[in-house]
């Protein structure tokens, strides 16, 4: 009755009254929860990527039951080959990519010293044109900003990278809580969405499957092809550091917008070197996803997310700004999630339908 009677008071408010009573609750909470994430950084960070390896590895797992298979057996033999790929991979890839980003780091100001000079020559040559062009100062600012984000973006994944895997009892952490979430997982979420009353509690788990599932099994799809393409097509172009830019970007893809500000990165580190090279890079690679976005992509991600560009951008910035790394892996579904809570919330309060609790 308390809660019938609350929501007719609201219905009759003017909904920017109501927007203006719940904002201050919304920053008060979203304080509070980024004082605790940073104080439990490490645990929350091991906690959550424990998680994501558990809901990746449980489709192999469902595959394997599926075909008359015993889970606990699935479990381990997806456990196990999970471990070998990993290892096998850090046995041949780990040593290559090392090498080529101490390369890299090492070249670079080599090929800032390059770019100074290439700019230099074509000061000169439009002088000599009387053209009224002056770009080394620009040109200079524009290198030295390159070599701090560069700088920057590196401590940011070596940072996530040392906290989650820093030290041998973390990785042991990762792994022994993997496996118990493939066992135990089912339980503990049921646990924690029984905390929300019903039918609620089964729609918001539902929608917190569904954005992870959607973005993994798109997102992560889409992100594999485009780094094994942007890979051969630098091998094909001779482009430095082929397959540590490949990956790169392929890592970067897993993201929105991410492919894109990637191979802009790939280029002028190559116009750096050579110019003539950077833009046969841009041209090249624009094209590949220019393919990729318009052909495979609409194919895999059918707008998973239902979100706004704006708002998914604004959630990348917020993810980055809070939990680095880790937060640009879980800010799209996490506010495709949050879109789906504010759905739920605002139909009731409203007194719209809304197709999922009719399920339940």
């Amino acid at each position: 009755m308390r809660v019938q009677r609350a929501v007719k008071v609201l219905n009759q408010l003017p909904r920017w009254v109501v927007w203006g009573l719940a904002f201050p609750l919304i920053v008060l909470n979203g304080w509070v929860f980024l004082m605790v994430f940073q104080y439990f950084q490490t645990l929350i960070t091991i906690f959550i990527t424990a998680n994501l390896l558990a809901f990746v590895l449980n489709y192999p797992v469902k595959f394997l039951a599926v075909r008359g298979t015993k889970r606990n057996q699935a479990i381990l033999l997806v456990v196990l080959f999970a471990l070998l790929l990993i290892s096998f991979l850090g046995l041949t890839l780990g040593p290559a990519l090392i090498w080529q980003f101490n390369e890299l780091i090492a070249r670079l100001p080599t090929w800032i010293e390059s770019s100074s000079q290439q700019i230099q020559s074509f000061d000169r040559w439009a002088v000599g044109r009387r053209l009224p062009l002056n770009l080394g100062g620009l040109a200079t600012q524009l290198t030295e900003r390159i070599a701090e984000q560069l700088q920057s973006l590196t401590g940011q994944i070596l940072g996530f990278v040392v906290i989650t895997l820093g030290s041998v009892l973390n990785i042991i952490f990762i792994l022994v809580m993997t496996f118990y979430l493939l066992v135990q997982g089912d339980s503990l979420w049921d646990g924690i969405f029984e905390w929300f009353p019903q039918p609620y509690g089964s729609v918001f788990r539902e929608l917190l499957q569904q954005n992870f599932h959607n973005y993994l099994t798109g997102q992560a799809s889409l992100a594999a092809i485009v780094g094994l393409s942007m890979t051969i097509a630098f091998i094909v172009l001779q482009v430095p550091f082929a397959l540590l830019f490949g990956l790169f970007v392929g890592f970067m893809a897993l993201f929105p917008f991410g492919t894109g500000v990637s191979i802009t990165a790939i280029s002028l580190l190559m116009a750096l070197k050579s110019f003539k090279l950077g833009v046969t890079v841009i041209i090249v690679t624009a094209i590949i996803q220019q393919i990729i976005e318009n052909i495979i992509a609409p194919r895999l991600l059918a707008g998973f997310t239902g979100l706004n560009p704006v708002w998914i951008l604004v959630a990348l910035l917020i993810g980055v700004q809070v939990a680095g790394i880790l937060g640009l892996l879980l800010a799209v579904p996490l506010a495709g999630f949050i879109k789906g809570v504010t759905t739920v919330c605002r139909t009731e309060l409203f007194g719209q339908s809304y197709p999922s609790l009719k399920r339940h």
